[in-house]
């Protein structure tokens, strides 16, 4: 069987984002106060003008510009405006309104002479610097009106977009059901961290790297535990997940074609048209993806490798955007390559793509100067953890000097 390019299974697998039939990605509403990392389904319009009303944007004196346009200039203090107290009465020819940061602008005032350049003796007060016609004033709907669209829907809400929704008075968003991604992983020699593995014996590691990456995406991550080397148990499992609902469910380990790796026949015992299988990509060549063939919402299983830093390499390029997909934001067709420089000379490349940790140990006009880490082994954890991204070779690259131009793909963080 040939090795699927990375490029062709990753759009395939895009392509099993849209659900299948004319239902759309489920939605919910969510208060603000939950919708941080959320991608919103639904633009949000302004409730309100703000500013409500023409504020000052400093603290001073309100005035008619024209009584001060000539300095010194005294004026005769009758009030104050303040954050939430507004001056009820007008400024009249001759007199000045104390203001502060916030406040609405007194009715007849058309200018703010900041206090540092005033001085104040009783009820009288000097300016000192010639006003000017709108100066120090927030205009009223300078940052937007109501109905304005401040949101698009498919954004991945950040913090100060919070924040914009609750200045234009919007309590709650509607935003995209987060993915449900169910993580089994398989191997009689996986056991628990903490629990006193033997030399014999692997501790579990893959669910907290590709949980954390699923997490980071948006997606309701769930452990299923970890299933024996049995045809039956293994059955069983995958059943039982299939059966729970979720929108993705991700095996680790068993993907490959020997004897205990039973997940590829039991997904297809299990209804799972598997479309994908076997890639052209280094770490990560047994992966694996396909849907529930009698399923109308279209369950998807992505079947990654055992060893850690090619169950992490697959899924950051292939879980990830699935995960954004579905929720409706934008994804790439390809990989988002970034361009950098090379810092050593490479050998030419294989038939797969390779994904390289390397680590930057320079600039060249902006651009990072990457080297590879000297041992690409794929169940070798520290070297993953130690690399600050992954230089990317396309198949049937040929030898590379440094200093020559490459492309690289940046890790989660």
């Amino acid at each position: 069987m040939a090795l699927m390019p990375v490029e062709e299974a990753l759009a395939r697998l895009l392509a099993a984002a849209q659900p299948r039939g004319d239902a759309p990605w489920p939605t919910e509403r969510v208060d603000l106060w939950e919708a941080a990392g959320r991608v919103l389904a639904a633009p949000v319009l302004a409730r309100r003008t703000t500013p409500g009303a023409d504020v000052s944007a400093m603290d001073g004196y309100a005035l008619r510009a024209v009584d001060a346009a000539e300095v010194p200039a005294t004026l005769r203090l009758i009030g104050e405006s303040a954050a939430g107290r507004p001056f009820p009465g007008r400024v009249e020819p001759g007199t000045t309104v104390r203001i502060f940061t916030g406040a609405v602008l007194p009715e007849g005032a058309d200018a703010i002479v900041i206090q540092e350049d005033t001085r104040r003796e009783g009820d009288l007060v000097t300016m000192v610097e010639a006003a000017t016609a709108g100066r120090h004033i927030r205009r009223a709907g300078g940052d937007f009106a109501t109905g304005e669209v401040l949101l698009a829907a498919g954004q991945r809400l950040r913090p100060r977009d919070l924040a914009l929704a609750a200045s234009a008075d919007v309590a709650e968003l509607r935003v995209a059901r987060r993915p449900r991604v169910a993580l089994l992983s398989t191997g009689d020699e996986l056991v628990r961290p903490g629990a006193g593995a033997g030399a014999h014996q692997v501790i579990l590691s893959n669910v907290y790297s590709v949980g954390g990456l699923a997490r980071a995406a948006g997606a309701e991550v769930t452990d299923l535990g970890i299933l024996p080397d049995d045809r039956t148990a293994t059955e069983a499992g995958i059943r039982a997940a299939l059966d729970a609902g979720f929108d993705i469910i991700v095996t680790t380990g068993g993907a490959s074609v020997g004897d205990h790796d039973l997940v590829a026949p039991s997904l297809v015992a299990q209804g799972v048209d598997l479309e994908i299988h076997k890639i052209a990509l280094r770490p990560g060549k047994p992966l694996m993806f396909g849907r529930l063939a009698c399923d109308a919402g279209g369950t998807r299983v992505l079947g990654l490798p055992g060893n850690p830093v090619s169950a992490h390499v697959c899924a950051l390029v292939f879980l990830v955007p699935l995960i954004r997909a579905l929720q409706g934001l934008a994804v790439p067709a390809g990989l988002p390559l970034q361009p950098a420089v090379l810092g050593a000379d490479i050998k030419a490349n294989d038939l797969r793509m390779d994904f390289q940790r390397a680590e930057i140990i320079g600039r060249d006009n902006g651009l990072p100067i990457v080297r590879p880490l000297p041992v690409q082994d794929s169940s070798m954890l520290s070297v993953l953890a130690r690399a600050d991204l992954l230089l990317v070779r396309a198949p049937q690259s040929p030898a590379a000097r440094a200093g020559e131009p490459c492309a690289i793909l940046p890790l989660e963080d």
